[in-house]
């Protein structure tokens, strides 16, 4: 008996078992490293996936081998129908996690426990009131600080993702790293990377060799422990002697993690992307109410996907912003 393909699986080898679903494009935030100024498109209701639709297709990747599924946006608590889209995913044999900005999650707590959703990633871009409304042109700090301090209180699992900008918030890296010291927390830093709208330069990165020299200078280096690489894991994770939480670095740009990769995102309005940097898309929303054949689709996706960064591996060809101008703004892809 021969063996059905396995669809989820790369040309290099690298299987996918890691699906983030977004499940809308707006968002209560204005970030500028995620939404143009000018703000987005949005695609017409009709051609965005429904709570059903995504059921289908999320079951559909967890029967070839999806154990992880992660809801992002835009900000998935705003989405009148989360609560029924949660429950349903609930059921599915899948660690089930999500990605907020964390401004109304504490309307949603109960919800959260009822569908086992324990992993909360909060993202998170200062600690600094003023400079909060600057990033995100929005008031809504003390929220987000009281909504993670509740989340540390019922047993939740908290990532805080910070993307560094360098002459925006690089000067809280330490800030940062000793929000963590009595609060069981994971705070990540993101280097800023290139996409439609958000005036990516070089120049603006925050390198991991750069955040870990401010780090050593610090706390010095004998209080700096590395906690090694989880598979998959798309950040290098440390902690500070005696510290509760610990910090890591998702360094996209500078040291990416390429090789191990097992991510498939799948965006609001149903096109699935094989590479975050990837622009070319193909529309499962439209095979699936056309009735064809959708395995063939995901398969031949996942076969197309170059072995690092949508075939940039050089830093010129990623760096070159005009490699970006066909792919989406992050707001649209998902977070």
């Amino acid at each position: 008996m021969i063996n059905p393909p396995d669809i989820l699986k790369d040309s290099f080898g690298r299987k996918h078992t890691y699906l983030r679903i977004s499940l809308t494009e707006r968002c209560n935030l204005r970030c500028l490293y995620c939404m143009p100024k000018e703000g987005v498109e949005l695609t017409p209701k009709k051609n965005l996936m429904q709570s059903n639709e995504i059921f289908y297709l999320a079951k559909l990747f967890v029967k070839h081998g999806v154990s992880k599924i992660r809801l992002t946006g835009g900000e998935p608590f705003i989405r009148k129908d989360f609560p029924e889209i949660a429950r349903k995913l609930s059921k599915l044999p899948v660690e089930l996690s999500i990605s907020t900005n964390a401004i109304i999650i504490n309307k949603h707590l109960d919800l959260l426990k009822e569908c086992n959703i324990k992993s909360i990633n909060v993202s998170l871009d200062t600690l600094q009131e003023e400079r909060f409304k600057t990033i995100t042109l929005r008031n809504n700090f003390k929220n987000v600080i009281q909504n993670i301090q509740e989340l540390l209180k019922q047993g939740f699992n908290i990532k805080i993702n910070a993307v560094l900008m360098k002459g925006v918030n690089d000067d809280e890296i330490i800030d940062f790293i000793n929000f963590t010291k009595n609060r069981n927390i994971a705070f990540r830093f993101i280097e800023f990377m290139p996409f439609v709208g958000n005036k990516w330069k070089r120049d603006k990165i925050v390198s991991y060799e750069s955040i870990l020299n401010v780090v050593k200078n610090h706390f010095g280096e004998d209080k700096l422990i590395f906690l090694g690489n989880k598979k998959h894991e798309t950040s290098r994770n440390f902690k500070i002697v005696d510290f509760k939480g610990s910090f890591g670095i998702i360094s996209t740009v500078t040291n990416p993690f390429c090789d191990q990769c097992n991510r498939i995102r799948l965006t609001a309005d149903g096109k699935i992307k094989n590479c975050l940097f990837s622009s070319k898309e193909k529309n499962l929303l439209i095979a699936l109410r056309e009735g064809n054949p959708i395995e063939p689709i995901i398969s031949k996706t996942l076969l197309s996907k170059k072995f690092i960064r949508s075939g940039m591996k050089a830093s010129e060809d990623f760096e070159n912003t005009e490699n970006h101008n066909e792919n989406r703004s992050m707001i649209t892809i998902g977070g």
